[in-house]
């Protein structure tokens, strides 16, 4: 299993701004299948930009209806159904991002959701797919239908928090976990509703003991004080290895010894947007093209013309 961060930026001011990317992250060959967490805005771009194929996606997670959570989820959506052509892949999410809650959502259409088996994630219930079993956690946040999951392969436990602020029982929720991948806004004590701050973090993880944990989501008071330094100093007071993800973090998990890995930095190679070599550039014009190509994709006008009577 292949854990990738296509962004590790959150909150809406850390969206509009872009100062961390907002792609969510990718959890690839889990039991052979790969799946998005958390679209947010920019995740079809940094797909390419940091070397996937969107194509090749199994499932879609979105944990609540906001933004930077749900974005591009009907795009990838897309992707995975070959342009709602074929019936594959599952969608787990909220109630409120599926169905609508109030005001919050549906953030996918009943048109995208056609394509695919779809799985509404509630606390404690437990779905099995694609040899993986998948449970809602509970959130407190501003989507009061937010949530969280666990996946677990095998015994082996993946959590993620989702935004949510500290609660009691919310380590309840990601018991057992041997990786914890939290949203974590702010540094230090500086909590605010329905997020949690390094503190928080803290006490999470010495509550639920994971093997490794990552804090992601970062908001724009975090990104100012340095997340690795806030990483450090929460390693040393739980003891538990604790990662800062940044735009492009990516590592494979040992399943035997979890904390055991090495951190890759991908290179942010596929865009001419934001690489100056133009050979680079031509080159991904030509890839784009091949693979298009390959999956039989051709634009409507290209296909009216191509088949325009004589």
């Amino acid at each position: 299993m292949k854990i990738t961060f296509l962004g590790s930026g959150g909150g809406r001011f850390s969206a509009i701004s872009q100062r961390r990317m907002t792609g969510g992250f990718r959890i690839d060959n889990l039991a052979g299948k790969n799946y998005h967490v958390d679209p947010g805005p920019g995740a079809l771009v940094r797909t390419y930009q940091f070397g996937f194929n969107p194509r090749n996606l199994n499932g879609i997670f979105v944990s609540h209806a906001h933004t930077d959570h749900y974005n591009d989820a009907e795009i990838l959506i897309e992707a995975m159904t070959r342009g709602m052509t074929k019936d594959q892949g599952v969608i787990f999410g909220s109630n409120s991002v599926l169905y609508g809650f109030e005001r919050w959502g549906p953030c996918i259409s009943s048109y995208h959701k056609s394509k695919s088996d779809v799985y509404v994630l509630n606390p404690d219930v437990v779905h099995e797919v694609n040899g993986i079993k998948v449970k809602g956690c509970q959130t407190d946040h501003g989507d009061p239908d937010g949530m969280g999951f666990q996946i677990d392969y095998n015994g082996f436990k993946v959590s993620y928090t989702s935004d949510t602020g500290y609660f009691e029982g919310l380590a309840q929720q990601h018991e057992g976990a041997d990786i914890l991948i939290a949203s974590v806004l702010r540094p230090g004590n500086r909590t605010i509703p329905g997020h949690m701050c390094s503190r928080n973090f803290i006490d999470l993880i010495e509550e639920v003991k994971p093997k490794v944990a990552v804090m992601t989501h970062l908001g724009l008071k975090m990104i100012s004080n340095n997340p690795v330094t806030e990483a450090k100093k929460i390693s040393k007071q739980t003891g538990v290895k604790t990662i800062a993800a940044f735009d492009g973090l990516s590592f494979n998990v040992n399943y035997n010894n979890p904390r055991r890995f090495r951190l890759i930095s991908l290179k942010d190679v596929e865009s001419s947007v934001h690489s100056t070599s133009h050979n680079l550039y031509n080159m991904e014009r030509k890839n784009s093209y091949q693979m298009a190509f390959q999956n039989n994709e051709f634009d409507e006008m290209s296909f009216m013309k191509k088949n325009k009577p004589q």
